[in-house]
């Protein structure tokens, strides 16, 4: 995999993550809150760095399932930590507990 390619794994991870906060703000009907919206940018940045370390130690080469792979799993990883930090309580503030 060149670094063009592991760029775009990087980039479509990025962007399923943030993707997936959007669809779940646009899911909610509350106005848009940037604090919420924060937490989910760091989501798609730990995102990013797993694929990019995946990808980089595989040395698979570059495929439309290795892109699809990537946008679905930073979709996941927004998602799964969204429910795992509401599971345990973080991020909730004092009115919704």
């Amino acid at each position: 995999m060149n670094n063009l390619e592991l760029l775009l794994t990087v980039i479509l991870a990025v962007l399923g993550a943030l993707s997936a906060a959007y669809l779940g703000w646009c899911d909610s009907g509350e106005p848009f809150n940037a604090r919420k919206f924060s937490s989910s940018i760091m989501h798609a940045i730990v995102a990013g760095l797993l694929f990019f370390v995946g990808t980089y130690t595989a040395n698979m080469p570059a495929n439309v399932f290795v892109y699809v792979s990537a946008f679905l799993g930073g979709m996941g990883i927004d998602a799964g930590w969204n429910r795992f930090s509401g599971a345990i309580g973080w991020g909730r503030s004092s009115e919704q507990k």
